[in-house]
């Protein structure tokens, strides 16, 4: 059966940078080899199922499933514009620190920490100066190509 729109489709995946670097994966043994596992002691590695075309995974990979079939095996560089997009100063803002520190319910804004906003968006924590804070609100993975080694293990 041909993967078409509306499908839903399971598949094992392992997603790499450029580098060559493991940035996840659906497989366990290759969590444990590129050390995801230990950064991530409490995920569960199991295959991917969603619906094609309802959004639930980046367009680059449901554009790349459609015509497979049930058992193909390939991979698949995915541009950044259909990825997470290309990495954006305007998604970079200041906040006054004394302002963040109390949405953050009195924590001191720490370089590198993670904040998540009420709609569930995570941002990091880039800069603290005295009176300014910068917080990224791009996406972790925006600007890089990504290359996923797929398995196609059921389509219904």
């Amino acid at each position: 059966m041909t993967i078409a729109t509306g499908d839903s489709v399971t598949i094992e995946y392992t997603g790499r940078l450029d580098d060559g670097s493991v940035f996840d994966t659906s497989r366990e043994e290759v969590a444990e080899e590129a050390g995801l596992a230990e950064t991530q002691p409490d995920r569960e590695y199991t295959p991917l199922t969603f619906e094609v075309g309802s959004g639930q995974v980046i367009e680059g990979l449901e554009d790349a499933l459609s015509g497979m079939e049930q058992s193909d095996d390939f991979t698949v560089e995915i541009p950044p514009e259909e990825a997470y997009g290309e990495w954006s100063e305007e998604r970079v803002r200041e906040y006054d620190r004394a302002e963040l520190s109390e949405m953050l319910g009195g924590k001191t804004p720490e370089e590198g920490a993670y904040i998540e906003t009420q709609e569930g968006e995570l941002a990091e924590i880039t800069a603290v100066e005295d009176d300014v804070v910068r917080v990224d609100f791009n996406p972790g993975l925006a600007g890089e190509t990504l290359q996923f080694d797929i398995e196609v293990v059921d389509v219904n």
